[in-house]
């Protein structure tokens, strides 16, 4: 809720800004749960009040990929588990540096309470696309997702997979391929 109310908010703040002639403001936030260090570290002489550990760190590398993916929130599937009431979409399955194992990622569009007849049936329609995808179901993927980059020619994630069923129609995939992005920087 946190998430989603900040970003509303700074919407909100965006015509203010740009009538007073400042720069634009955009954020991206990335959310994850996990077990993690919290509290004041370092020595007697230098100490600092952090957080550590790898949910802290994907939580930190899903705020990056905010902008590769053009959405405003990402969430790790810990959050995406402990946080039903929210309607997602699947972002990708991914491989984040330094990690060897995959992560599936998603955007929380809103609460499902507040979630239209309409935009439920879209975000339904694109996992059902995801599900086509993962499964290799290059042509029931690609019809849903040229519909919704129909409606919705903004939206980076269709075209996005998109270009990626393109490439990956004519390439002879691997027996255990599983869809796995592998994003190599921080």
């Amino acid at each position: 809720d946190a998430a989603l109310t900040m970003l509303a908010k700074v919407e909100e703040l965006k015509p203010i800004f740009v009538a007073k002639g400042l720069p634009e403001i955009e954020i991206g936030v990335g959310l994850n749960t996990g077990f993690m260090n919290v509290g004041d570290m370092g020595s007697m002489y230098r100490r600092t009040y952090t957080v550590l550990g790898d949910a802290v760190n994907l939580g930190s590398r899903l705020e990056s990929l905010t902008k590769f993916y053009g959405v405003k929130l990402l969430v790790g599937e810990g959050t995406f588990d402990s946080a039903p009431q929210f309607l997602y979409r699947i972002v990708d399955k991914i491989i984040v540096k330094g990690k060897r194992e995959p992560v599936l990622v998603y955007e929380p569009v809103c609460r499902l309470e507040d979630a239209s007849e309409g935009r439920k049936q879209r975000v339904e329609q694109y996992n059902q696309a995801l599900e086509h995808y993962y499964s290799r179901e290059w042509d029931a993927a690609e019809k849903i997702l040229r519909q919704l980059h129909k409606a919705d020619p903004e939206r980076k994630l269709y075209k996005m997979y998109l270009e990626r069923i393109d490439e990956l129609r004519y390439e002879v995939l691997p027996d255990d391929w599983m869809g796995v992005f592998e994003h190599r920087s921080k």
